[in-house]
């Protein structure tokens, strides 16, 4: 199978579950990207798919209410690249977070992360979550948008099986397999989109 062939396949399968899949040129781009998404995002985007009535007024008054500035949780950006990526937040008034997010459990717009890898034969971004401030970040925000390099992107699991082995060997260990955005259907079998997670995942295909 080609790169290209790979790239093509892993986005048809992430778009099936919801995932937006957009090509950027830089990690520049991925900012402007992020930044973009947590200002042109709603208050609150509570989304229950089978269920057509709308959300009460009171609720709505209540995500209308949600206080400035907005925040953007980005725990694994370096010294050197968080201090590119506030110096921009700063200008359109947003908040960067890169711990304390038990703080935050209901506050959080954006999760600004990098995956470790791309399985393309599901649409799937793996990260490794062993960082309690990542894995919450990806858990709690409404929109979670994640880097993947291209070079990172491979056909099937098994072709990172000795890596994620080598990875999981050492303490704590937390593999996360990210696939769409956060749904489940186990009430009712009525399906309901962002209860356990982002009601979002956007993933910026990196060039290598």
């Amino acid at each position: 199978m080609t790169k290209q062939e790979m790239v093509d396949l892993f986005r048809q399968k992430a778009e099936l579950v919801s995932a937006k899949v957009i090509p950027i040129a830089s990690m520049k781009d991925a900012y402007a990207y992020a930044i973009d998404a947590c200002v042109n995002k709603e208050a609150c985007q509570l989304l229950i798919s089978g269920c057509g009535e709308a959300i009460s007024d009171t609720a709505g008054a209540l995500c209308e209410q949600k206080p400035a500035p907005r925040i953007v949780a980005a725990p694994q950006l370096k010294d050197k690249e968080l201090k590119a990526f506030t110096k921009l937040t700063e200008e359109r008034g947003i908040q960067v977070l890169t711990q304390g997010m038990r703080q935050h459990l209901a506050g959080i717009d954006v999760a600004f992360t990098t995956c470790d890898y791309g399985i393309a034969e599901t649409g799937s971004i793996v990260i490794d979550s062993a960082s309690e401030e990542l894995r919450l970040a990806t858990m709690i925000a409404e929109v979670h948008v994640a880097v993947l390099r291209l070079k990172d992107l491979v056909h099937m699991a098994y072709d990172v099986e000795q890596q994620l082995d080598a990875r999981m060997k050492k303490a704590p260990s937390y593999m996360a397999f990210i696939t769409g955005a956060s749904r489940t259907a186990d009430i009712e079998r009525v399906l309901a989109i962002g209860v356990h997670g982002p009601l979002e995942l956007h993933i910026l295909l990196l060039e290598d």
